[in-house]
């Protein structure tokens, strides 16, 4: 193993960047391999473009026949971009993307064969759903699966092979993939959210919800990867000792861009110019060889499509300059985590931002009203949008270097703090005109002014409003971005809907005016929710206190925060807004929860393995050429030998506690595994992972990294993170 470690650095170190060419402007090849709108203008029948367009903008169905010309023109287009084959690219709950491909090649009799994509092959594939996760929906004989065309997210081409992407449904009809729940849940926040913006415009006839991510990730050498088993295994390091240099110096951080990382991320860039990906931001990370690039926001089904892509495109650029790109929450102990920032909005139909305040006071209160049911929902709903980010990569990231802690809080700033306590003073009833006024003039006219000065962000605060968006930014850098955006969009669509019952019985009931009825609405709601709302430091234990003296939950791992997704108050908000049934609601909860266990099980296997297999025999290797010295000494010096052996001799001994340590620990964690793997239940079998196996992971990292210290780094087998994190 430190041949191949030191090979390995030998060969990182004879790396040179790849050339780049970068012959076109950006603009001029962006969807160069997508069938947009330009594509299929090109391509289709005026019948079949308005077809398509009418589906894009308001879900209707594509008739059958008119799906026949689509394909057609789709597989002409494709061809003439070199395609061979085609695929219904789909998202199931593994955490990564699928696809089977078929080649456009058919015979048709007599030796001859054409190339042809008919409508039914376009709109429906079958795949084998026998080894997706699946929770119980599907039966053994019905391991068949359907993947359906959805047009609203353009096809696309990757590697000469057409992408469509497709939702995917069990041979029942559940929904067996991200997709389909996150389309649902975006058509009811559109439902919801024009129904209460018909209060301030009559014109507005939809609502999108938007979303833009942030990409964090680390750059690795491949062969330095490939010399580490963990790395390979989990994505993650399970031993190693923090460099006498880590991140401390902040001098990674926004600074120039290495000279590979920086050949890579062009290479990364054109390709997603080429697939429409909109990415517009490249810089350095907190952390040595860390790295994060930003798209421009789009409309979110359409943007969790394209970070699934680019994760993926990402892992293939790599290759093509022996990089290794980790995307796991906490590949490095000691130096910060990755995480993939989701910040989202609603926007209308007419060109406004519903959570950016506009120039007149009535715009500025239909900011107030989803700015304020906003953080209701998160308020009512803060253990499911915990759930949401839930899974065991990122509990080893959150609460740790900056990242966000697993208390869900909202931060506002003080300046918006200001607005809500003026607005919690509104009369009950009926307002006065001169309270109307100072209220539109003094509190709701003054917001933008205000939101200028809203610099004072906290970076520590896992949902915080940054100016005209909401930024989720507990979200993990592995994740599947459809999670957290299908739960933030019902919640709020829930909560919107919620609104507009109460606002229209003070309107019929009461006989208030519209803005009177809204402002009440909004001050029970400002009270109701001032618990969610924290402007201080998330790590603090003050925190954890306080967060507990004013109800929130505080899940810190994975099995405590998906508890709340077999609620009956889950199942029930889902299958009243049309999202998931309740069968896919605890099917998504087993799935979560056996990823979680497979995932322990695999760490724990993998800790055991490196542990026993390569560091104590290094030790003991290293113990003996110690032992050789102490006896050559002996041998010179006679019974003077230990004043000259004192050193050696503390090394033997340390060595030998440490390796007594780990072996008795790997020992003991082999046995608690068998134990949780003999559970009978979810619960107890992930429980039994979480709190009997995974704390022997740091205690056995402890001695481990002990050992890295004292033994001869030209012995040490495991590729150190001084190589790993400062290898350019």
């Amino acid at each position: 193993m430190s041949t191949l470690r030191f090979h390995a650095v030998k060969a990182s170190l004879e790396r040179k960047p790849l050339k780049i060419k970068e012959n076109q402007r950006r603009s001029e090849i962006f969807g160069e391999n997508v069938f947009n709108e330009v594509s299929m203008r090109q391509y289709l029948t005026k019948t079949a473009l308005n077809s398509v367009l009418e589906a894009i903008e308001k879900g209707t169905k594509i008739d059958r026949i008119v799906a026949d010309h689509i394909s057609t023109g789709m597989k002409e287009w494709a061809i003439t971009k070199g395609a061979t084959h085609y695929t219904h690219w789909f998202q199931p709950l593994t955490g990564a993307t699928a696809e089977k491909h078929d080649a456009f090649f058919e015979t048709i009799g007599d030796g001859l064969a054409i190339e042809k994509l008919g409508g039914n092959q376009l709109v429906q594939q079958e795949p084998d759903a026998s080894s997706f996760p699946n929770g119980g929906i599907r039966n053994t004989f019905e391991a068949r699966g359907y993947t359906a065309w959805d047009p609203t997210s353009p096809a696309f081409i990757y590697d000469k092979t057409l992408c469509i992407p497709t939702v995917f449904v069990s041979y029942t009809g559940e929904a067996l993939d991200y997709k389909t729940p996150l389309l649902r849940a975006l058509q009811a926040v559109d439902n919801a959210a024009v129904a209460v913006c018909k209060y301030f415009d009559k014109n507005v006839k939809k609502v999108n919800a938007s979303l833009g991510w942030e990409q964090e990730y680390f750059l690795i050498d491949s062969a330095l990867a490939t010399s580490r088993p963990d790395i390979l295994l989990t994505g993650r390091t399970v031993f190693g000792h923090s460099p006498a240099k880590g991140q401390q110096l902040d001098d990674h951080y926004f600074g120039t861009i290495p000279g590979r990382a920086m050949s890579y991320m062009r290479d990364l860039e054109h390709q997603c110019m080429l697939l429409g990906i909109p990415v517009k931001t490249r810089h350095n990370e907190v952390a040595p060889n860390q790295f994060e690039l930003a798209p421009i926001f789009e409309e979110a089904n359409l943007a969790v499509d394209h970070n699934s892509l680019l994760m993926d495109v990402m892992k293939k650029i790599a290759e093509r300059h022996n990089f290794t790109v980790l995307m796991h929450e906490k590949p490095f102990a000691g130096v910060n985590g990755s995480g993939k920032h989701n910040n989202w909005s609603l926007s209308t139909n007419t060109g406004v931002n519903l959570l950016s305040p506009g120039k007149t006071p009535m715009s500025n209160l239909q900011f107030l009203t989803f700015f304020i049911n906003t953080i209701k929902a998160v308020q009512t709903h803060e253990e499911l949008l915990r759930a949401a980010i839930a899974s065991a990569s990122n509990d080893h990231r959150l609460g740790a270097n900056e990242a966000p802690p697993a208390i869900i809080s909202v931060f506002i700033g003080k300046q918006l703090t200001n607005v809500l306590n003026e607005l919690e003073t509104v009369t009950k009833g009926k307002l006065s005109p001169k309270e109307k006024t100072d209220l539109k003039l003094n509190v709701v006219g003054k917001i933008p002014e205000i939101l200028l000065d809203n610099t004072d962000r906290n970076r520590t605060s896992s949902f915080a409003f940054t100016g005209n968006k909401f930024e989720f930014r507990a979200v993990g850098s592995t994740a599947n971005c459809a999670k957290p955006m299908t739960i933030l969009n019902t919640i709020v669509a829930k909560q919107l809907m919620d609104f507009k019952i109460e606002v229209d019985e003070l309107i019929e009931k009461k006989e208030m005016k519209k803005d009177d009825a809204i402002f009440n609405v909004l001050r029970e709601y400002i009270k109701t929710s001032k618990a969610i709302l924290f402007e201080g430091n998330g790590y603090s234990d003050d925190w954890e206190k306080e967060a507990e003296k004013r109800g929130l939950s505080n899940n810190k791992t994975t099995p405590e925060a998906l508890k709340i997704k077999k609620a009956k108050s889950t199942i029930d908000l889902f299958e009243s807004l049309g999202v998931m049934n309740s069968v896919e609601s605890l099917a998504r909860y087993e799935i979560e929860m056996e990823d979680y266990i497979h995932h322990m099980q695999i760490e724990s296997r993998v800790i055991g393995d490196i542990a026993r297999n390569h560091v104590v025999p290094t030790a003991v290797r290293y113990q003996n050429i110690l032992i050789e010295n102490v006896k050559g000494l002996k041998t010179i010096y006679g019974d003077q030998f230990k004043n000259y052996a004192k050193a050696q001799l503390g090394l033997i001994e340390n060595i030998s506690t440490h390796i007594e340590v780990i072996d008795s620990s790997v020992t003991e964690m082999t046995n608690e595994r068998k134990i949780s793997n003999k559970e009978t239940t979810l619960e107890s079998k992930a429980d039994g992972y979480c709190y009997k196996v995974k704390p022997f992971f740091e205690d056995i990292r402890y001695h481990c990294d002990k050992l890295e210290l004292m033994i001869d780094d030209g012995i040490w087998p495991l590729t150190k993170y001084r190589e790993l994190l400062f290898t350019k």
